[in-house]
């Protein structure tokens, strides 16, 4: 059902197909796109600001260069929306009933001109000199283009990528699209002097890039698509590395996304009359909790401080910061910068609380082993979107269970409820003994009571007591726990035990003793990888018993855009077939 048959789009297969059009065609050209972006993310959710803003760049190198034999490498990849209309996937924006073949990250497997699945910052610089070192050893020739925001020069390989690139002596072109956004406001002194360089058009002596002995070169008006084809023209086959400083607008073409472009980053999908999200507003939130919280802390005269990287919209941070600004830090898209200053901070005697989205926080990974865990520093961190993903392959949260659960000296605790969260937060924030990580259900907001507000030794929570099956239910997992227990009793006239464990690094060795007692059978379930996660602790603790231990979440692999549906019957996560698998094995004991 292509809603424009009359579009221009239509007649692009590929990039070659822009070759013989008029700039008058091309503007044309994006104009449709910029409305098919609005379009496809009005409906399903999407990128918003980084597509509309980056429009004329791409148009302009797909103009120029010859994909895929010239390659382009997008940072995060979340503005490749109009490249993946140029080539061949533009179905997947002209027709709604297409929205879902094609992701809003690089993917190779749509396309030969996409080259690497990207969905994080500050990549693109460090792959296009590994890509130019591989084309220099086989003797090849072809332009390298890595797109890189500057947000995401905030990130620590970014400036990997630049320092190394330096020392290139072939081709290698490097678009920084500055944009004067990162995902919220940019943080840092880098950012001054991207200011500067705008102000002077390129002319000042405070230059970065020069710094680090790259040539430069400053294009203050990217939206311009006849300045971008030419800049491009003139730099193709260029015989050494070269930085295009090149100014955008986020957002461009749409009034709204420019005035917010925070809002507008991404957005769920929404009424492009009105504005308005299509779900309605939660009326209370895990996050507007904590943050109430935090705010009772620092008024009762905790030194506490709020960090984030970067996403303070995703937390409700914002309003923290309005009340105690010199309590918040945004330390840019910088994970690692996140984590080693808590630390730092704890070690200061002020009380971090660090927020991270799973999926960005493997990017810390070496910080929490050798920053955190290692100097067992009272930081606590909350950890939202540690979920079993529907969305992109490269935006997984169900890792972290197996990551953080490895660390020594880290208490990982996974509340049921927002009271239980509130509690485990107030606990963490008390005591000086170890880093706290809380995981931040991401279910919609369930009520029940804490059952206990010290949490330096785990007290499961036997909410029924039953016996042949225990269900330990992990966090946001709970209602399901509860399901099956409901429907154990009702199809096989099972009085199921029902146990929220609290915390998937510690275990309560006494009732875990003691289910052997009235137990032939304990089920875990937990939302995230099964390996390295919950359930195998569980499972080793029962391993020289006899009672046998049944592990339910996600297998080791990346699911990429699988509805959360479909995924729970690929993962055996229905309460029907949980409790066929149960029925399966006390058959055979």
């Amino acid at each position: 059902m292509n809603l424009h048959p009359d579009y221009l789009l239509n007649e692009i297969n590929e990039p070659q197909d822009l070759k013989g059009l008029s700039l008058a065609q091309l503007q044309q050209l994006a104009g449709e796109m910029r409305q098919l972006v609005l379009e496809r993310d009005s409906a399903i959710g999407g990128h918003i600001g980084p597509n509309l803003g980056i429009m004329e760049v791409t148009l302009a190198f797909h103009y120029v260069f010859d994909s895929p034999h010239d390659k382009v490498i997008w940072d995060v990849s979340h503005q490749s929306y109009p490249h993946k209309m140029l080539t061949g996937r533009k179905l997947g924006f002209l027709d709604p009933d297409h929205y879902g073949d094609v992701t809003g990250y690089t993917a190779p497997e749509e396309s030969d001109h996409d080259f690497f699945e990207i969905g994080h910052t500050s990549t693109s610089i460090a792959l296009a000199v590994g890509m130019a070192q591989a084309r220099d050893m086989r003797h090849k020739h072809e332009n390298l283009v890595a797109v890189i925001g500057d947000g995401s020069l905030s990130g620590g390989l970014a400036f990997e990528g630049l320092n190394n690139a330096a020392k290139l002596k072939s081709n290698l072109i490097i678009v920084v699209n500055d944009n004067q956004n990162s995902i919220a406001k940019n943080q840092g002194g880098l950012y001054a002097g991207l200011a500067e360089l705008r102000r002077t058009k390129g002319q000042s002596e405070n230059n970065l890039f020069k710094f680090m002995g790259l040539d430069y070169r400053f294009v203050a008006n990217g939206n311009d698509l006849a300045a971008m084809i030419s800049t491009f023209q003139e730099v193709k086959d260029i015989d050494h590395p070269i930085v295009l400083h090149v100014v955008t607008q986020k957002g461009a073409g749409y009034a709204p996304a420019i005035a917010e472009p925070e809002r507008y980053h991404w957005r769920p999908a929404f009424d492009l009359t009105t504005g308005e999200n299509k779900q309605p507003a939660v009326k209370e939130s895990y996050s507007a909790a904590v943050v109430d919280e935090l705010i009772r802390q620092v008024e009762d005269g905790i030194p506490v401080a709020a960090i984030t990287a970067a996403i303070p919209g995703v937390f409700d941070l914002h309003r923290f910061e309005q009340r105690f600004p010199d309590h918040y830090f945004d330390v840019g898209i910088a994970e690692q910068m996140a984590v080693s200053s808590a630390v730092a901070m704890a070690q200061g005697g002020i009380r971090p609380v660090v927020f991270q989205n799973s999926t960005f926080l493997q990017r810390a990974f070496d910080q929490l082993v050798h920053d955190m865990a290692l100097n067992d520093l009272p930081v606590v961190m909350i950890v939202r979107n540690g979920t079993i993903a529907s969305g992109s392959a490269t935006h997984q949260g169900s890792f972290d269970i197996s990551y953080i659960s490895s660390l020594p000296n880290v208490e990982y605790l996974a509340p049921t409820s927002v009271e239980e969260m509130i509690s485990m937060l107030r606990w963490a924030i008390k005591q000086t003994e170890t880093p706290v990580v809380i995981r931040q259900p991401e279910k919609p907001l369930l009520h029940r009571p804490a059952t206990q507000d010290d949490y330096s030794m785990i007290d499961y929570e036997i909410a029924h007591q039953g016996s042949e099956v225990a269900i330990m239910a992990v966090g946001d997992f709970w209602t399901l726990g509860e399901e099956v227990v409901a429907q154990l009793k009702r199809k096989l006239n099972i009085d199921a035990s029902l146990i929220n464990p609290k915390s998937v690094t510690n275990i309560d060795r006494e009732d875990l003793h003691y289910l052997q007692e009235r137990h032939d059978l304990v089920v875990t379930l937990e939302d995230g990888n099964l390996s390295g996660g919950f359930g195998e602790m569980i499972d080793r603790y029962f391993g020289a018993t006899n009672i046998k231990v049944l592990n339910f979440g996600a297998p080791r692999e990346f699911a990429d855009n699988v509805p959360a549906d479909v995924l729970a019957e690929w993962y055996h996560l229905t309460p029907e077939q949980i409790i066929d698998d149960i029925e399966r094995v006390l058959h055979t004991m």
